[in-house]
């Protein structure tokens, strides 16, 4: 089955506008973790616009408790996220290519012009014993560079899929996803998706790609949990990707 990955920005965007300390990230990762979700994702930005440092360091103490639960920290390795990936060190972390201004990641690494830099860092954190993922535009081309770099997955920078998703451009869309996640994997590499995922859209991503590993959902899993409850939006969330591995096997 692919993995569902809660991502908790969204509770902390909340939780930040008042002094309370309200709504609890702590409790919602517990919650959705109870409910079967089987990871957590936080992107701490240098502005501390959501997760903030304390969240990561407790989040991390959560899990490192509960066998088979993963926690993905998520990033660009050129800000602040490395203090994350020393001190914490995530099941997995995920290198995204963001800068200070954006209000959210919009596209992936290139190559080659990124692979130098990237390398050492990469590098650090498998000796850390922390997996690296790579936030990546669905270009088939690019796949191999992930590989040589050493980095052991790709995270497929879902928006276009989105945005295309319901028009004449969605068949077009998803078999460039499908042929950029082939690649991927003829190169060795394992795949993640994100960005943009709800109920709607994300089952015809997994019929279309179904060795999809893990997909990380928070706008959309955060804003069903607003009128579900996180407990029925995650078992929501469960349901879609299992009857979307059923058709795919069908």
């Amino acid at each position: 089955m692919t993995a569902l990955s809660v991502n908790l920005n969204k509770v902390a965007t909340i939780r930040n506008t008042r002094a309370l300390g309200i709504p609890s990230v702590l409790r919602a990762a517990s919650i959705c973790l109870q409910a079967g979700a089987n990871g957590i994702t936080v992107h701490p930005r240098p502005d501390e616009r959501h997760i903030r440092p304390a969240d990561v360091h407790e989040l991390s103490e959560l899990i490192k408790d509960m066998p088979g639960v993963e926690f993905n920290i998520e990033g660009n390795p050129f800000h602040n996220l490395m203090d994350f990936v020393r001190r914490d060190k995530p099941n997995q972390v995920t290198f995204v290519p963001d800068d200070h201004s954006q209000i959210t990641s919009d596209h992936g690494w290139r190559f080659p012009s990124d692979y130098d830099r990237l390398k050492p860092l990469i590098q650090e954190s498998k000796d850390l014993g922390v997996r690296v993922s790579l936030f990546m535009d669905a270009e088939p081309d690019q796949m191999h560079y992930v590989r040589e770099l050493g980095a052991e997955r790709v995270e497929l920078y879902t928006e276009p899929y989105a945005s295309a998703y319901g028009t004449p451009m969605q068949s077009t869309v998803l078999e460039q996803f499908r042929a950029a996640a082939q690649c991927a994997a003829d190169a060795g590499l394992m795949i993640n998706a994100g960005h943009d995922l709800n109920l709607n859209n994300l089952g015809s991503l997994l019929r279309a790609i179904p060795y999809i590993e893990e997909v990380s959902i928070g706008h959309a899993l955060i804003g069903d949990a607003l009128e579900l409850g996180y407990t029925a939006a995650v078992s929501a969330y469960l349901s879609c990707i299992k009857q979307a591995k059923l058709g795919a096997l069908k």
